[in-house]
């Protein structure tokens, strides 16, 4: 009895505050006995006095830090009539001046290090469960282009019905247009890819391509050691073949084989440069560490006898000629497993595996915050990074410039891919460079805008079936929301601080070397040769790579949809593509070899080393690009017009005539006949009109337009230089 007292004791000490509960004591008391007294009651009454013992040490520390800091820093009335004591409200300092400010939102929609979700395919594709995996490596000396010998064949197509069908598997087009996707593509079990060949030969090549990025649609055998293959076209599209990858076993090392795509789609290409395909072994790269390497013979790139209908909206168009590749190559290992393809591949998974390596050093993570900035139409995960220091005041980031960099809107540009990653391992090393950029600026970067067709293998499309670099002005956030949420990301960053550049990474399939397309200011005489000045330092800086000759600024109508266009227009003066070449380099001790994935991301780098010149306080580096620029521009007028220019660098007086006389001259492409009278000269041109196809007459007034407003420009150029 007198431990229940002892215990009432308590109880009454801490819940009714002691001598003033005297009736609940004595009832207590009453009521308790050793019946009621048991094992639950003590621990309950421990841990009731457990948790009032820590609330009590709790508000003391807190009152402690409290003081503590308060001492140092001074409580901020902010006509509250007391100091703060919420966790929403954050006090930076301008000097001895509190700056309040709300603490920025959790990162609900950050992505996790690990595990990133699956990748999601078009229900209709037929999905190969192993994961593929390349190392990286890039060859000890550069590869040189290939030299013709004037000797290459050119076969033409046989077709399925001469040769024997080894590889045809289903295009996952059971639709002509998207409906949806899930993790791994189809839900029934794979076909088998050659069900429909007539006979097979122990030494019959064995195809693949159902795996991330791959587009082989067919392979037919024509010869003993022949093959004819046919890439799939973009899905939902009769178009866009260029980009190729696909996996080859059953081999023999020592025997050429031929390999001949034959569905090709442009009149010309970087084969015709010496480009060569790639080849990776397996074999090679377990024994030897060797990854992609250049490989092939007996390169032709030509038109064959066929032709592709292309269709727009489901309404046929017309017929465009078909080319084809042909090349010859050995393998260097019996019973290997090898790869070929158009460039160095970079799959979505590539990506998901280097974000989540960035993700999981947290050495990196202060200053770089990963967030999904939509879902494309497969409901794959969109990323976009934000690199910047977090040092410094309110004040101080809210002053710094911007830069938005992206890559990958072309899905089978993968060189895009590459130099992106050399972007952003320079950005996020140690270097004082990069420190310095990310103190200096706030970087939004985009690394693959279309993962979609990266995923399924396109080359230039979304699965909307439509080229998302034409659709950057798009109100239609549902068909396209990558670039329709990237487009509003830059214009919401725009309205918070000025971005000094915009840069959207591409492939090119028909230059070598690197340059790029800007925009030209033609109201503003004053800045017209400004947009000029970042790629002229890019070629300094990459001299043996990037071509400023090849570098464009014009801005034609069809391109009014593209990023670069669209930036510019919102307001940002340095809006370029970067086209880096599918092939190689023809500049400096380059000349002649082509790129590997170390050249590639050295073009990152080399993008944040000029970026600091661009950017440097000291206008020295602008003032003499701008002295440069205005004397090619003086050359090149005097190329074209045929005028002498004099020693001070104005152009040496030219009549009216004389200068109608020459662009007359300069301008004309075709030779006018000479005719026996203005009647016979009605006449034809008559015929000529009623036979002429309407789109060849649209195209010939537009060209009429264009040169005449090449006329103008000239003119005032020459005004402005004088």
């Amino acid at each position: 009895m007198s431990r229940c007292i002892q215990i009432c004791d308590w109880y009454c000490i801490y819940t009714y505050g002691g001598s003033t509960c005297q009736v609940h004591w004595f009832e207590c008391v009453k009521n308790c006995n050793a019946a009621v007294l048991t094992y639950t009651t003590v621990a309950f009454m421990f841990f009731l006095y457990i948790g009032i013992f820590l609330s009590y040490m709790y508000n003391s520390i807190t009152f402690f830090c409290d003081a503590v800091m308060f001492s140092i820093y001074p409580p901020v009335t902010l006509h509250l009539g007391q100091a703060l004591r919420t966790r929403q409200l954050v006090i930076d300092f301008d000097g001895e001046r509190p700056i309040p400010r709300l603490r920025e939102p959790l990162d609900l929609f950050a992505i996790p290090s690990t595990p990133f979700q699956g990748v999601r395919w078009p229900i209709e594709y037929e999905v190969f469960k192993e994961a593929i995996h390349h190392i990286e490596w890039d060859p000890p000396d550069p590869e040189p282009f290939y030299q013709p010998t004037g000797h290459e064949r050119a076969p033409m197509p046989v077709g399925e019905e001469k040769g024997n069908v080894v590889y045809c598997i289903d295009p996952g087009t059971k639709t002509s247009y998207f409906t949806y996707s899930r993790v791994g593509g189809s839900r029934g079990p794979i076909k088998s890819s050659t069900s429909c060949a007539m006979h097979q030969d122990k030494s019959t090549l064995a195809f693949e391509s159902r795996f991330e990025s791959g587009n082989l649609q067919k392979a037919v055998q024509v010869g003993v050691h022949d093959y004819e293959l046919t890439l799939r076209t973009d899905m939902y599209t009769t178009k866009h073949t260029q980009w190729f990858y696909f996996r080859v076993r059953n081999m023999k090392a020592g025997v050429t084989y031929r390999f001949t795509i034959v569905n090709l789609m442009k009149a010309s290409s970087l084969y015709c440069l010496g480009m060569r395909p790639l080849l990776y072994s397996e074999r090679a790269a377990w024994e030897k560490g060797e990854g992609w390497r250049r490989t092939g013979s007996n390169i032709r790139y030509y038109r064959n006898q066929h032709h592709q209908a292309e269709q727009d909206n489901n309404t046929t168009t017309n017929t465009k000629s078909l080319h084809s590749l042909t090349w010859t190559g050995q393998f260097p290992y019996d019973f290997d497993t090898c790869y070929l393809a158009h460039c160095y591949p970079y799959t979505y998974s590539h990506l998901q595996r280097y974000l989540s390596r960035l993700t999981s050093n947290s050495a990196t993570g202060a200053y770089c915050k990963l967030r999904v900035l939509c879902r494309s139409l497969a409901g794959n995960a969109v990323h976009v990074l934000t690199v910047t220091s977090p040092g410094g005041g309110w004040m101080d980031r809210s002053a710094k410039r911007a830069v938005v960099v992206t890559a990958r809107v072309h899905p089978g540009e993968t060189n895009s891919s590459w130099m992106m990653q050399g972007f952003l391992d320079f950005l996020l090393g140690e270097s004082d460079d990069a420190r310095l950029l990310r103190e200096t600026f706030v970087f939004k970067v985009v690394p693959m805008l279309n993962p979609d067709g990266v995923v399924v293998g396109n080359y230039r499309c979304s699965l909307a079936g439509r080229d998302l670099n034409r659709n950057y002005n798009t109100l239609l956030r549902d068909s396209f929301p990558c670039v329709w949420h990237t487009r509003n990301m830059v214009k919401r960053l725009m309205a918070e601080r000025d971005v000094v550049l915009y840069c959207d990474f591409h492939g090119h399939s028909r230059k070598n070397n690197v340059f790029m397309y800007g925009c030209t200011n033609s109201d503003d005489a004053t800045q017209r040769l400004h947009e000029r000045v970042f790629p002229l330092m890019m070629s300094k800086n990459a001299n043996d790579k990037f071509s400023f000759r090849s570098c464009k600024f014009r801005v034609h109508q069809s391109k009014e949809g593209t990023g670069r266009v669209v930036m510019w227009r919102l307001g940002i003066r340095n809006s370029y593509t970067m086209e880096s070449t599918f092939g190689g380099s023809t500049l400096g001790n380059r000349k002649g070899t082509h790129f590997s994935t170390r050249d590639l991301k050295s073009l990152g780098y080399y993008l944040c080393d000029t970026l600091l010149d661009y950017c440097d306080p000291d206008p020295t580096k602008t003032s003499h690009c701008l002295a440069e620029l205005r004397a090619m521009l003086r050359q090149e007028l005097r190329e074209r017009l045929g005028q002498e220019v004099d020693s001070d660098g104005s152009l040496s007086s030219i009549t009216h005539t004389h200068t109608h006389i020459h662009l007359n001259v300069l301008f004309s492409q075709v030779k006018k006949k000479h005719l026996r009278s203005g009647k016979e000269r009605n006449r034809l041109r008559q015929e000529r009109v009623r036979n002429v196809d309407p789109k060849v007459l649209h195209r010939n007034i537009k060209n009429i337009v264009r040169r005449t407003h090449t006329h103008n420009t000239l003119v005032q150029l020459i005004h402005q230089i004088q």
